[in-house]
């Protein structure tokens, strides 16, 4: 007979971790879970167990959450059977039972990116090919052209077909009804944006408008127009329009969130370069909420830009952000271990091994090969010699005896910065490997599963061919 465990959770982790032990499969054991009366499991004590749980249906174990706290001894004597503690993460229950989670599927989303060329009137035709190119790649799905107040814009019609001839959507974005029209005719899927005193202008073309209040945070007037377009049967997207921080930003939301309650059934927009451009932060953590939002609200368009240097990996943030919050919304999950793409800065679990399980690591090594890696201490360098630690790498140089070996000092001097690094920003350290930024990074080669990885430069003597 196989054994029964019985898993203690939160409410808040019951459906993923029901989820996580039915894609184990056959594990070798059947399971049954109960949530002792709490949110977050982290919050369950070993008194609160032992005066909650008053049936174990017939468990031979139970395990609780890896950051549960309490004397598991007095608990195993409590309930007459062994009470164990699993991983900190639910995810890496496959890896505590030896088993293999099955991948989170993030093939699919729901929100349509229109990425924007702000300064389309003073781009030439091949720059905004070349541009639009690298957004959709990033996972742009419609190339919005900005126009620009009192500029000319004589390539308009230009633009937009060569663009359509590309095999892009398009959109054009302007204060200049003019401007709108001749996009509008010159082949545009959409137009932003048009208020009460343009929706003339749908009447003209055949491109589905996005709308605007007349008069800045008019939601009367906004869905005034959305029930114009509705009484024509014309498809449209409606954006109440986000303000930046901290003037109107939390008006603006309740906007969304008032407009999704007065028209459930609406396609609404939301522009985000109000906040991710005028707010001096990195924008990965801003785009996973705000597409968090949108997931909770059924948002299903987003127009985004990439003016600002620190804005430059915006599209593909917005890419990562809704297929994760896509996949928490349909998985009825928290959006955790299901991609570290947003993960640039920092990692989940940036320390596998403390100092102590490094150094009996090290006390193995035989050769004069040094290796490194990263704890919550700090640095450590080893070969058969022995190992040292520190938190600055200049203090490890000393003992490195490489005064006479140009290039290998080099080599140890480019990875001991990257493991410095790793260790201040609390990211993995891999040595031989680049430190990964998720998909804020410059965009790498999709790396080949199914070779092994080269070797790196850890010899003692300097490596005169390429690895």
């Amino acid at each position: 007979m196989s054994e029964h465990i019985l898993f203690l959770t939160g409410r808040l982790a019951e459906l993923q971790l029901r989820r996580v032990l039915t894609d184990m499969g056959d594990a070798g054991f059947t399971w049954d879970v109960q949530v002792p009366g709490v949110q977050v499991a982290a919050l369950l004590t070993g008194d609160m167990i032992r005066r909650r749980l008053t049936d174990t249906r017939g468990a031979d174990r139970i395990l609780l959450p890896g950051r549960c706290r309490g004397d598991l001894a007095a608990l195993s004597e409590h309930f007459g059977i062994p009470v164990e503690r699993g991983p900190d993460e639910l995810m890496d229950l496959p890896a505590f039972f030896g088993r293999q989670r099955r991948a989170p599927d993030l093939s699919r989303h729901d929100v349509l990116v229109f990425a924007e060329l702000v300064d389309a009137p003073r781009m030439r035709i091949e720059a905004i090919l070349d541009q639009a190119a690298r957004y959709v790649a990033d996972g742009a799905d419609v190339i919005d052209i900005g126009g620009l107040p009192q500029t000319p814009f004589p390539h308009l019609e230009e633009t937009v077909q060569a663009l359509k001839a590309a095999g892009y959507r398009v959109s054009v974005d302007s204060l200049d009804p003019d401007e709108l029209l001749r996009g509008g005719r010159a082949g545009a899927d959409y137009l932003l944006s048009l208020t009460t005193d343009t929706l003339y202008l749908a009447d003209e073309v055949a491109a589905t408008p996005i709308l605007i209040p007349a008069h800045h945070g008019d939601l009367n007037d906004l869905i005034e127009a959305m029930q114009r377009m509705e009484a024509n049967n014309r498809p449209y997207f409606a954006d109440p329009i986000l303000d930046p921080l901290p003037f109107g930003f939390a008006a603006s939301l309740a906007r969304y969130h008032e407009l999704r309650r007065r028209m459930p059934e609406a396609d609404i927009l939301m522009g985000t370069g109000n906040l991710s451009e005028l707010t001096d932060a990195d924008t990965a953590g801003i785009h996973a909420l705000l597409l968090g939002v949108m997931a909770e609200l059924n948002i299903r368009a987003l127009l985004t830009t990439e003016v600002s240097p620190h804005c430059r990996s915006a599209v593909r943030e917005i890419d990562a952000a809704r297929r994760m919050m896509f996949a928490a919304r349909e998985g009825q999950s928290l959006p955790r271990d299901l991609s570290d793409a947003l993960l640039g800065m920092h990692h989940r679990r940036p320390f596998p091994y403390d100092r102590e399980e490094i150094a009996a690591m090290a006390s193995a090594v035989k050769d004069p090969s040094f290796r490194i890696q990263i704890s919550e201490e700090g640095l450590h360098i080893y070969n058969r010699d022995g190992m040292h630690s520190a938190t600055d790498p200049f203090a490890l140089w000393p003992h490195l005896k490489l005064e006479q070996d140009g290039g290998h000092a080099f080599y140890l001097g480019v990875e001991l910065a990257r493991a410095q690094i790793a260790w201040q920003l609390g990211k993995r350290y891999s040595q031989d490997e680049e430190l990964t930024w998720g998909c804020m990074g410059l965009r790498r080669k999709e790396e080949n599963l199914t070779v092994q990885c080269g070797p790196g430069s850890t010899r003692t003597t300097p490596q005169t061919e390429p690895s």
